[in-house]
């Protein structure tokens, strides 16, 4: 589509070095390679999870974009479009590149009064176009005051960053804490550490995570006071940009390790459980064993009973085949034996019949004359 193509070339031509970082943005300045206009591109990290604490919500990210979508101010930096991927929403604004106003008071050292009137009105009349459209922009301060050119006699000013800002709704009344703690007014009042501590004890014995919303108002309460007066006095917002990104870490951090607690109890309660059922089972195979070396019992005294009937019958079958050889030698001596006697017969039934023969040869010798 021509959105994603010019989304790539987009992407493609930022190359250009930071032109300013919150906690989980990123501005670089881009260029449109089809037209060569250029523009910062504010890239804002997505949450991934509703629970994770790492990027900005769908919602949160939605609310600044419907904002920037309604002001058209020449005070007012200019959504020109919006684009997403993966990881990033990223907004295409108008390149503001004169700086920060702070830094171009602190150049100059001094103002003229009319110069320092042209500048009170620009930004009251921003202000003035945003409650109009009953929008707050609820974090106002110097790094969100630019020039969108500090090069030209008058200098116009731009107010930038809608990321906490609200549209309010007519006839709802809206409490909460947003903003800067640098920025808060002496007047405002803040509880007590002791208050928010009792506080977050009860949160921790009721168990109850608290949402995060509700988390960094209980941080920006606990770390900000009532005066001012107490801040080192080179404190700078990005001194505290960091401070609460690690305040951010640790929160996150703690809520890691209850994560981790709630699992360490589910994991210890299933180990209970199997121990339960493996008690179980290793009493069930337990009485199976026994019964298994009952059978097996039996069965090796059948085996050795059987095995013992074998060598019998074995010794028996070699008695019989002893018996048997000498019955067959005896039966051989006997056989030779009865082939003497037939011979010693045979010779005696051959002398008799010679002897018959003789005699009746005798006799009839003597019968003729």
């Amino acid at each position: 589509s021509v959105k994603l193509f010019r989304f790539l070339q987009i992407i493609f031509e930022r190359q250009g070095p930071e032109k300013g970082t919150g906690q989980f943005a990123i501005v670089r300045k881009c260029k449109d390679k089809s037209s060569g206009s250029e523009y910062a591109a504010k890239l804002i990290k997505k949450r991934r999870l509703s629970s994770s604490r790492r990027g900005v919500s769908r919602e949160e990210i939605e609310r600044e974009v419907n904002i920037l979508r309604e002001i058209q101010h020449s005070n007012i930096i200019t959504l020109h479009d919006i684009f997403e991927n993966k990881t990033d929403v990223i907004l295409i604004l108008e390149l503001v590149s004169g700086g920060e106003l702070f830094d171009f008071l602190a150049e100059k050292e001094s103002l003229t009064e009319e110069e320092a009137t042209q500048f009170l009105k620009q930004i009251l009349d921003g202000v003035h176009y945003l409650h109009s459209k009953r929008i707050a922009h609820f974090d106002l301060k110097p790094e969100n005051i630019m020039l969108l050119d500090k090069n030209v006699p008058n200098p116009r000013i731009k107010l930038i960053d809608f990321g906490i800002a609200h549209q309010i709704k007519a006839g709802n009344e809206f409490k909460n804490i947003f903003g800067t703690p640098e920025f808060v007014g002496e007047t405002i009042e803040i509880c007590p550490k002791s208050v928010i501590k009792r506080r977050n004890v009860r949160q921790e014995e009721s168990g109850k995570k608290p949402e995060r919303r509700r988390l960094k108002t209980t941080r920006l309460k606990e770390y900000t006071i009532k005066s001012h007066s107490s801040m080192p006095p080179n404190n700078t917002y990005v001194n505290f940009e960091r401070f609460s990104q690690v305040l951010e870490e640790i929160a996150a951090a703690e809520e890691g390790l209850r994560d981790l607690e709630q699992n360490q109890r589910s994991c210890r309660e299933d180990v209970a459980a199997l121990l339960s059922i493996y008690e179980e089972k290793e009493g069930w195979y337990k009485e199976e064993n026994q019964s298994i070396a009952s059978d097996l019992g039996h069965i090796r005294q059948e085996l050795q009973r059987t095995q013992a009937q074998r060598r019998q019958s074995q010794e028996d079958a070699r008695a019989t085949m002893l018996a048997a050889n000498a019955l067959k030698r005896k039966f051989g001596r006997l056989e030779n034996r009865y082939e003497v006697l037939a011979e010693q017969v045979a010779s005696e039934v051959r002398w008799v019949e010679e002897l018959v023969k003789g005699i009746e040869k005798e006799k009839d010798s003597l019968v003729m004359p």
